[in-house]
């Protein structure tokens, strides 16, 4: 299942994300602020709990997160949409996944994992990417996410694609999916179109 945003502030900031004169430093805040507003509207059927909370008059309910959340981002893209998530749920554990892709398959190719185990049942893992294109990374680690225990998967991207969506519903169906915007397809070498190129070296200034 996935859903697409459709935010008048998500679509407003789309359009600066999109134009390649945006500079690295405007793209990273950009990045921020739409990864918040997903987060915020991805984040709503979280489950929560009666707790009292005091105030100066009287004790009010309240109520606070029950899930243990894990922030997944992949290397080194998903690192931009970190700092947004972290500021919605500053209680949540970080764990990094790096996977670089191979520019002569467009497969990823894994090399680095460092993902606490689910703390149980109702554990969370928020898996983080700007783009999904193939889908070959998310469902990668989707797979890895799973063989340590987690149940409970939500992948959040900026830019999808009908070909990377397919494959992630296809392979992962219990997976939800929120994604900024769904483009029209991939070229010939495997990137989104219209989309933003490459959201690393945009990131990171390394074009």
């Amino acid at each position: 299942m996935h859903t697409i945003s459709t935010h008048p502030l998500i679509r407003h900031r789309l359009v600066e994300l999109r134009n390649p004169a945006t500079p690295p430093k405007r793209f990273r805040i950009l990045v921020r602020e739409l990864s918040t507003f997903l987060g915020y509207e991805a984040l709503r059927e979280l489950p929560t709990r009666a707790v009292p909370a005091p105030s100066p008059f009287a004790v009010a309910e309240g109520r606070e997160i029950a899930a243990t959340v894990v922030l997944v981002p992949i290397l080194r893209a998903g690192l931009g949409m970190l700092d947004a998530l972290s500021g919605l749920l500053p209680d949540a554990s970080v764990g990094v996944l790096g996977m670089q892709r191979n520019e002569k398959t467009a497969e990823p190719e894994p090399y680095y994992a460092k993902i606490p185990v689910p703390a149980g049942e109702e554990s969370l893992a928020i898996l983080l990417d700007p783009m999904l294109a193939t889908g070959g990374s998310a469902c990668d680690a989707i797979a890895t996410l799973k063989k340590l225990g987690y149940k409970r998967i939500l992948f959040l991207c900026l830019i999808s694609c009908p070909e990377g969506l397919s494959r992630l519903e296809k392979e992962h169906p219990d997976v939800s999916v929120w994604a900024a915007a769904e483009d029209d397809r991939l070229n010939e070498v495997k990137y989104i179109v219209p989309g933003i190129g490459d959201a690393g070296d945009r990131l990171f200034g390394t074009l």
